[in-house]
């Protein structure tokens, strides 16, 4: 079977290299081309990388090897074949329906899983500190981002705890594979402390769906942290100090894009993080 809709040529390319058949619409992000396709019998993903970026997070997740995240079938510089989501059921529908507490559960039992030590040698990954560069490399005027700059100094300043990070945990990253459970995919690729992974719980799904605000909506902030410290056992202060750095990192990253809204959700929680210090 051939794909009814145009392809690039990297991906056909890959489709040939690999006999595999499309099986779906190709989804086309900044960052990667994502195509459902048919591995022999069994549903997969085949993603492939549009800018040098997504190259550690591809190398991070064949790493895990299936533990705590999606099973790569095969790889190659700049293009995964993955395992593809079979279930059911959505983190961010289970959080707007009221279920907010068990999809923060979930998204911190995965990240343990994917914070448990091994024993082979990490791969090539993006240090914590240069990732902060946009938030801590410019001088900014905007009060919230001069407030998360120096936090993000002084925590990257004495690192604790360091593991591999997804860098990107949230609601829409981590999918239900049916009988292999709750699995992220789509790490970002670095390395640093282990509490920064939980900061993006903090602003989604919010930032995917900004119609339907529930990360900025009074008391949740508070509600989310007791069901995260109470799931990792983090230090409550440094938690937060990581939320307020994350938020400002995130913002200027909209501000830089001129995506006012997102960087408004940023500043929201930012701004009640900072009201906990």
């Amino acid at each position: 079977m051939t794909s009814p809709f145009p392809l690039p040529p990297d991906v056909t390319a890959w489709l040939e290299r690999w006999a595999l058949l499309p099986d779906g619409k190709l989804l086309t992000t900044r960052s990667s081309w994502v195509l459902p396709v048919r591995h022999g019998h069994l549903p997969a993903m085949l993603k492939v990388a549009r800018i040098p970026d997504e190259q550690a997070g591809y190398r991070l997740l064949a790493w895990w090897e299936g533990q705590g995240a999606a099973q790569v079938f095969a790889s190659a510089e700049g293009v995964l074949l993955m395992e593809r989501a079979a279930g059911s059921q959505n983190l961010a529908q289970m959080a707007w329906s009221g279920k907010d507490d068990d999809a923060c559960r979930i998204l911190c039992a995965t990240a343990a899983r994917l914070h448990a030590p091994r024993s082979k040698p990490l791969p090539e990954l993006h240090p914590l500190a240069i990732w902060f560069q946009p938030l801590i490399g410019p001088s900014h005027t905007h009060a919230a981002l001069v407030a998360a700059s120096d936090i993000a100094r002084q925590l990257l300043a004495d690192p604790r705890e360091a593991v591999p990070l997804h860098g990107d945990l949230h609601h829409e990253n981590v999918l239900d594979f049916g009988t292999r459970g709750w699995l992220a995919i789509d790490p970002h690729g670095l390395v640093g402390e282990r509490a920064f992974d939980y900061a993006n719980i903090f602003t989604n799904p919010d930032l995917s769906d900004p119609a339907r605000p529930l990360a900025t909506l009074p008391g949740r902030l508070e509600s989310r942290l007791d069901t995260v410290l109470s799931a990792t056992g983090l230090e409550p202060g440094r938690l937060v100090r990581w939320i307020v750095a994350w938020t400002g990192l995130s913002a200027a990253w909209f501000m830089g894009d001129d995506d006012d809204q997102g960087a408004a959700i940023d500043l929201a929680i930012n701004a009640k993080a900072l009201g906990l210090l």
